[in-house]
């Protein structure tokens, strides 16, 4: 059984006044969203908070601006010191892309990051979502920026059910572009409190309607908050993983300057198949780069 379209859905124009006004007085303040961050800082916390909470993103954050302020500063070290400098954010390949990145930025753009749409998604390891959020936050730009605050948000107001699709959805595009404001600045805007509410109020479990500034106007619930219909919700596990064991592999790379031994990394797992499956998958993901002799360290080039 499907999830059907509420019949409530509210006009755009009606949104966008208290849900941007609610983030005007609401909005934590983070560094990625002072001027000073610039575009790169903006680029910089979109890699790390991709599926990763913003308490775990800070320290890191800080650490990597401190040490990298330009995209050059990144591009001139070897990748494996963004592996290294990446910790325990989880989804090191982020590391990696973030530094492929910034080596195109260096080569291509003179070391600033491009506010053209088309040039950033066409740097490597640049997605639409990611090309779209540092046009819309960093240069002010009118673009959907549709990550799952944002989606969840627009689910449950404007289509009238608890949570969206497990993948977006072309319907979900089409929508989030009718919702966005005709002015550019108040399209940012729109952007970014979208995904602060749903950060804070609008949450994916016991969400707080007595303090969401549309839920007068929410088609979910309107219609009396219906329980999801749709395909079960994936959860995510971690526990006795490949991601653990990676994880396990990759924090003793991390914590030698020395390449590692076979024998150190085989003392963080037991069980030697899914160790050596884990160990070959980041060598593969060019995490990893083995060396002579049984040594492993993290990649140069």
């Amino acid at each position: 059984m499907t999830a059907t379209t509420s019949t409530h859905t509210p006009p755009a124009s009606l949104l966008h006044t208290p849900v941007i006004g609610w983030f005007e007085q609401h909005a934590r303040d983070l560094p990625w969203r002072r001027p000073e961050a610039g575009a790169w800082g903006v680029m910089v916390s979109e890699f790390m908070l991709q599926q990763t909470p913003v308490n775990r993103v800070l320290p890191v954050y800080e650490q990597w601006l401190a040490r990298w302020p330009r995209p050059a500063d990144l591009a001139a070290e070897a990748p494996g010191e963004a592996v290294r400098a990446w910790g325990r954010l989880g989804y090191p390949r982020r590391a990696l892309r973030l530094h492929g990145a910034a080596q195109a930025i260096t080569e291509r753009h003179g070391g600033d990051v491009p506010s053209e749409h088309a040039q950033l998604l066409a740097l490597p390891g640049i997605g639409e979502y990611t090309a779209a959020a540092v046009a819309s936050f960093a240069y002010g730009q009118r673009h959907a920026v549709l990550d799952t605050n944002v989606r969840r948000v627009f689910a449950r107001a404007a289509t009238g059910i608890q949570y969206p699709p497990n993948a977006t959805t072309a319907a979900e595009r089409k929508l989030a572009r009718a919702l966005l404001p005709e002015e550019d600045g108040r399209a940012a805007a729109w952007a970014a409190a979208t995904m602060e509410l749903g950060a804070l109020v609008c949450t994916a479990k016991n969400e707080d309607c007595s303090r969401c500034p549309i839920a007068s106007q929410c088609a979910w619930l309107l219609a009396g908050k219906p329980a999801h219909q749709g395909p079960a919700r994936r959860g995510q596990t971690y526990a006795g993983t490949d991601r653990q064991v990676r994880g396990r592999l990759l924090a003793v790379l991390r914590d030698s300057v020395a390449p590692v031994s076979q024998a150190a990394l085989d003392a963080v797992w037991d069980e030697p198949v899914q160790r050596a499956r884990a160990l070959d998958g980041l060598v593969a993901d060019g995490l990893v780069e083995p060396l002579s002799n049984g040594l492993y360290r993290l990649p140069l080039t």
